[in-house]
Order: structure tokens, then sequence, then C-alpha cells
């Protein structure tokens, strides 16, 4: 029977193995031979003194943490979880390079969008200092102290924040899916040399983009420039799997134009030229809050539908698109036709010209115009720049500066418009992510899940969140979900309440999760083996109890999970000929903790056809047994049996 491997997913081994898929040849032993590697490759190898390249001093101990395994685990915390047994949203308390080592086994590739807004590289606290020995044991003895200053007098003010970051960020493209992206939140002081990381870990021709936040609000300085805004740098895993994603928004305000209009058309009892003119009337009355985009949306219908009028004329002559000249519907003459034709083919235009999609003139002297209607365009391309210098005050919680839930929204909507998508912030600090996720999916019925990961970061002693007894910062992040969640909640049922049950474009309040399960960075629950131990020959072949004391059979559990690849999949607790068991994943997965296994035991868990057992290791009586155990189940079509 087969020891679990106790660590998270290598890295190492798993780049070798990709190299080996590709070019088998150049892999012996699991070892590379990049002479071979450089002959295969030809004449790609730049083998140059002097290349292009962004280093610094510690970039290639970063990578080599970065890809080294954990040996740590997550330990459930359920008393501090809300809907533990219904929800698919996780916490995280933990050091994110640790618990993003921890992820890859479960969800690598399998995240649509991260979403960060990392600790800005100011001169004043930076708690995030790894340690490439043990930095499980780094992270406990990091957590019970404040934080610790970065000034910008220290040679490393740029090399710390760079190696925190670079690590982070190798570990966070493994997690994305093809069709996936990254968001990151960065002041001036570190986004040119971000841009550059980025573009090395993701590749430059993966860069979406760079949004600009203009805040309206200039921070104040004695010389240079008072920035008034922050940078949103945007990646994508793989342009061409992502260009299957839509990387829209949504209109800020196509929704108010169209219950305005319907609210006049109901009041008036249809369309006439008294509605067209008060609607024109609203746009230019608030033509400031609105975009120069929405406001061509300036024209109404008789059937009450916001249109707008674009060209249709050719910008080359292809003899695709048609020429033909369209009648007018009133003097049944023919109309201009553009000197490169029309845009369309006949086809098209005959499709425009049956759905009333074509703007004639007062007679056939003008020429048409395409009726782009609003509907059927609420989404936008994604701008550079984003106005908003509103503030979030975190549902009332002491938080400094917490992302505004309008930004966070509107971005994390730009990438998650699947509404199964998997969103992961690994700074979670006042959870704004998680409580836009659960926004987003109140207002279109999605089911979006969030994991949010937070270092416990030690309030201190003198701030307000501290004297509101929040010790640190994770017990902030969780109350805001909880308060988010149950504020979004009583607004489903008060608007089920109010449209009655028959409405079905209101979400089911019953059905919304709302909920999050927490779980914390731990050391392995397993104990090491000490080979300083001395056995005789009456202990030599005794089996030992190898879980720590201090941890139940629940945290044990997801240890395995975590390390089998199965920690997002459901678990079920059950009795096995009077035995306590966990079948994971409807039965793919059965986990046996308990002990004095007997081979009675084992022919039962054979007959649930499982396709992987695991056992604690001292749950045997002797050898013997563990051994009969692992050939009855094999023979009964177990795929894989291991221990503990």
């Amino acid at each position: 029977m087969n020891k679990l491997d106790g660590t998270s997913l290598d890295l190492e081994k798993l780049n070798i193995d990709k190299i080996k898929e590709l070019f088998p040849n150049v892999v012996t032993e699991g070892k590379i031979d990049f002479d071979k590697l450089k002959i295969i490759l030809g004449d790609q190898i730049d083998d140059t003194v002097e290349k292009y390249q962004f280093t610094w001093n510690g970039k290639s101990s970063t990578i080599k943490l970065a890809q080294s395994p954990s040996t740590g685990t997550l330990i459930p915390s359920k008393d501090d979880s809300k809907n533990w047994d219904t929800t698919g949203n996780l916490y995280i308390e933990g050091d994110n390079l640790e618990v993003l080592k921890q992820l890859q086994k479960t969800y690598y590739g399998k995240i649509k969008m991260i979403y960060i807004d990392p600790p800005y590289n100011t001169g004043g606290d930076f708690v995030y200092k790894d340690d490439f020995k043990d930095n499980i044991q780094n992270y406990k003895e990091q957590t019970k102290q404040t934080s610790r200053a970065n000034p910008e007098t220290n040679g490393r003010f740029h090399t710390d924040w760079l190696n925190m970051m670079y690590s982070r960020l190798m570990l966070a493209r493994n997690l994305l899916s093809d069709d996936g992206a990254i968001l990151i939140h960065i002041d001036e002081h570190e986004v040119s040399k971000l841009q550059i990381i980025c573009c090395e870990i993701f590749g430059s021709d993966n860069e979406l983009g760079l949004v600009v936040w203009d805040k309206r609000n200039p921070k104040g300085t004695t010389i240079g420039v008072a920035y008034q805004h922050e940078s949103i740098l945007a990646f994508c895993k793989n342009r061409t799997s992502f260009a299957n994603t839509i990387f829209t928004k949504k209109k800020e305000n196509a929704e108010s134009m169209l219950n305005f209009v319907k609210a006049l058309k109901s009041q008036n009892g249809s369309i006439n030229e008294a509605v067209k003119t008060k609607y024109k009337e609203w746009l230019k009355t608030n033509k400031n809050d609105f975009s120069g985009g929405e406001l061509a949306y300036n024209l109404i219908d008789n059937n009450g539908d916001i249109y707008r009028i674009v060209s249709m004329a050719a910008p080359d002559k292809p003899e695709t698109r048609s020429h033909r000249p369209l009648i007018h519907p009133l003097t049944k003459k023919p109309c201009p036709t553009p000197a490169k034709g029309w845009r369309f083919t006949d086809e098209t235009m005959d499709d425009l010209l049956l759905n009333g999609k074509i703007e004639f003139g007062v007679d056939h002297t003008t020429q048409p115009n395409q009726r782009y209607y609003l509907k059927e365009n609420m989404e936008e391309s994604v701008s550079s720049l984003i106005y908003y210098g509103g503030s979030d005050d975190a549902l009332g919680l002491p938080f400094d500066n917490p992302k505004p839930l309008y930004i966070s929204k509107r971005l994390v909507y730009t990438v998650s418009k699947d509404k199964e998508s998997l969103v992961l912030d690994f700074f979670s600090g006042s959870a704004t992510t998680a409580h836009a996720v659960m926004q987003l999916n109140a207002e279109d019925g999605g089911n979006r899940k969030f994991i949010m990961v937070q270092l416990p970061e030690l309030t201190d002693v003198t701030s307000e969140a501290y004297k509101a007894g929040y010790k640190n910062i994770c017990e902030i992040g969780k109350e805001r979900i909880r308060r988010a969640g149950d504020q979004i909640k009583q607004e489903l049922i008060d608007k089920k309440n109010k449209a009655g049950l028959l409405d079905d474009n209101i979400v089911d309040p019953e059905t919304f999760d709302n909920g999050f399960k927490v779980f914390k960075l731990e050391s392995t629950n397993i104990i090491p083996w000490d080979g300083t131990i001395k056995f005789d020959e009456d202990t030599i072949f005794s089996q030992t109890e190898v879980i720590k004391e201090d941890r139940t059979s629940l945290d044990v559990l997801y240890e395995i999970m975590l390390k089998y690849g199965v920690f997002d999949k459901p678990v079920e607790l059950i009795k096995v000929n009077g035995k306590t068991m966990y079948s994971i994943a409807k039965g793919y997965l059965i986990v046996c903790l308990d002990n004095n296994i007997s081979l009675e035991d084992v022919k039962e868990i054979g007959k649930l056809k499982p396709c992987n057992v695991i056992f604690k290791e001292s749950g045997f009586r002797n050898d013997n047994d563990k051994i009969n155990a692992t050939y009855t189940l094999e023979k009964l079509g177990v795929e894989e049996v291991k221990s503990i």
C-alpha cells in the first residue's frame, strides 16, 4: 500500500513532464539534456551575453520558491463559516504564497478570473516576508507580530516587493483557465515594473491593456505630479482561447434609459412626438452622467425602442458587398448609394429592411442609415478610462481604503459573464471582491463562486478596527461577507414579496449562495517521520498513530482532498459495516480514518465501487491485514489504494 504524497503539486516535475511530452528525447531519468534541446530548437536559442531582460537581487530564488512544493495544509473552521454544508465559496486565512501552492492540484487551469489589489510599495508597512527554507514556520512567526516597515531608504525597497509579487503571479497563472484573465490594481510606484514582470510571466502577447481609474482626488505633493489615479493591468492566460470570452462592460445607464422610455410610454399610452421630445430633454439634463456613446442613443421608434443611427457606407469596395440602391418607402424612388457601396451584403441588407433597421430620410434625396437598437447593444468595449471618485465604507466596518464595490463589480463582470465562473482574490483585504461576486449573482441569477485568500495581518492596537474587536484583517473580511450576504439576500426577499412569486426575473433568495467555508493555513496534520527513534524487535513492526493529537478527522480529510486534487468536490459522511467513512465526489474517493479495519470492512468498501480508497496507516491491526486490504480492493476493481 503506497503512501499518499504529502506535498502540494510538484511544479518542477510538471514542467519537465510538459517538455518530455513535446520532446521525449531530451529527457533522461527525469533530467533535461539542454544540449539536445538547443539542437532541436535550432536558431531560436538566444545565447548572446547581452540580452533584453529585467532582473534584480533574489529573482532566481523567488522563482525556485514558487516551484518548491508545500508541506502545509488547510484546516477547516466550521464554526467560523456560514452555511458550511451548502456553500461553494471559500475564505482562506494564510500566506497567499503557500495557499496558492495548496490550491494547485485542485484548481490548476480552473479559475476564470483572478482579481487582486496587492499592497502598494509606498515605503510603509510590508508584511510579506518569504522564507525559502520553511515558509510555513515563517508564516506562523510573521503573523504573531505587527507589520514590518520597508522604508525607501532600504536598498531592497523595490526588490522585496518584486520578489513577493513574482512568485505569487507565477502560481496564479497556473490556476487560470486558458480563457481566463487576471486584473491587478497598482499605483504609480510599481506600475512600470509590474507590467514588465507580467509580460514575462503571462507573455507580452497576452496583455489586454491598462485601465486608468481616475479617482477624482489628487494626492497632495510638494514636488512633481499630484497623482489622482491608479492603474489596473489586465492579462489573459491565452489570447487565442480568451477570444471566446466576451470582454466587455455594461453600458452604465442603459437600463435607466430603457426604463425611462418605458415609463413615458405607459404614461402617454403610446409613442408620440411629445414622448420623443421629453426623452431627448431628459438625456440633455443628465448628459454629465452619461457617456458619449450612451447619449448617441437619442431616438425612439414607434414601438418605444431606443436607437441611434450609424452610417452604412462601406470603407472600401469589395465585390461581396451590396451596391444596389434602396427604395424610399414613401416616394418609391431610389435613394443615393455610397460611392463604395454599402458595408453589408445583399442578404444582410434584406434582413435589415425586413426588421425595420434602416432609417430613411424625409425623402429619397437623403442617403439611408442603419438603426442600432440599445436593447441589442447593452454591452460596450472595456474602456481604458474609469471615472469614479466615490468611496466604500465596507458596510460600516473599520477598514482603510477599501476598493469601492462599484469598481470591483464592474471589473469582475468584464471577465466573468459565464455565470459559473470561479473568481479568485488572493489579496482579499476587506473582501470587496466577494461582495461584488454575490451582488452580480443576485442581479443576473449567476452561480459564480469566489475564493478569498488573506494574510491574517494584525490590526494596530491604536486603530478603530482593533478597538471594535477585530484583531486581524481576516476578521474584518469575513464580517464584510456575512453582512453583504445578509443584505443582498434580504433585498431579494423584499423584491420577491413585492413582485410576487410568479416573477421569474428575480433570483430566488432560497437558492442564493451567501455563505462561505473558512480554512486556515497550518502545518501538516501528519506526524513526520523521526529517524532518531530507536526500535527494538518488539516494536519495529508495531503500528503507531500518524495524526497529530490536536487534529480532527475533518482536518485530515481536507488535507487528503487537497493532496488528491479533489478539494472542490462534495463530501458525504457514510457508515460502512459500522465504521465512519467519507465519500468524496459521489464515491470517486473513499477515505477511512477509523481504527481496527477488518477484511469484512474492506469488502464492504469494495461493494461501493470507488475509484480510490485511502486508509490511515495505523488503522490496520497488522501488516498482513494491510496487505490483504490492498489485494482485495484491487481485485474488486479499485484503481488505487493508499495510506497516510
